[in-house]
């Protein structure tokens, strides 16, 4: 049996203080195989906030990969967005899409943030032809009868949240990356958690979102996932701030 904590959207500069400790003694306590994040570590890319969301995952002691989310981008520094848009992110390098070592179990990062989009919202996701080329050489890749989990930010299609993703070619993508082996795409960003089936040509690839550990909640208090691997199967469960763990 594996088990995986899913966890996203901490907003450092906007982090839930009690929800960061919660989830820290968790991980004290429970002694996942792995913590997934699927991005937005940060609120505004600040160097500062990049520093205390490495300190804070540093302290869980326990493998980590994590994904970069639109808010890790530079919001306010055109050149640092366009130039270096990672560079604040060197406190953190030594987890960013950093491989997992987990029996039975590969995740593959896909990236859907983008420096620039032609329309407003560039807050919403993007697959670019080469980030999903990437993924799929990833999947193919794998070790025979591994789950493989897919782990981004923005979910590919709509997961029925208050929050919409839009990311375009997210459907093109989700095709692909079912075709290709894929059993689950892990994502973030709406800030709600969920777990559903969708059908990609006769095959079942669930999509799973977290929650956040912000002060920016949506529907639901804060809250991660905890994703459990056995049989062959997996499922997920929700564990909410203050109150009961919920199957999703």
């Amino acid at each position: 049996m594996t088990r995986l904590f899913h966890v996203s959207d901490v907003h450092f500069g906007r982090e839930d203080q009690a929800a960061i400790d919660w989830f820290a003694a968790k991980v004290r306590e429970e002694q996942p195989d792995a913590v997934i994040v699927t991005g937005d570590l940060t609120m505004a890319a600040h160097r500062h906030e990049f520093e205390a969301a490495a300190k804070w995952l540093e302290s869980l002691q326990r493998p980590t990969t994590v994904e970069v989310g639109n808010h890790d981008l530079p919001y306010f520094n055109p050149w640092a967005r366009f130039v270096t848009p990672y560079k604040r992110y060197q406190a953190l390098e030594r987890m960013i899409e950093k491989p997992l070592d987990v029996k039975g179990v590969a995740v593959v990062p896909l990236k859907t943030t983008a420096r620039f989009q032609f329309r407003l919202n560039w807050s919403k996701g993007y697959v670019s032809l080469r980030a999903l080329q990437q993924s799929l050489a990833l999947v193919e890749a794998a070790p025979a009868g591994d789950t493989i989990f897919v782990a981004c930010h923005h979910p590919l299609v709509e997961g029925g949240t208050r929050m919409s993703s839009q990311t375009r070619r997210g459907v093109r993508a989700l095709e692909a990356l079912s075709a290709a082996g894929a059993d689950a795409v892990l994502t973030g960003h709406v800030h709600d958690p969920f777990d559903i089936g969708h059908d990609v040509n006769g095959r079942t690839v669930r999509l799973i979102g977290a929650g956040t550990l912000s002060t920016r909640t949506r529907a639901q208090p804060p809250s991660f996932n905890v994703i459990t691997v056995k049989d062959g199967g997996f499922e997920t469960v929700a564990c909410f701030l203050g109150e009961s763990s919920v199957p999703l």
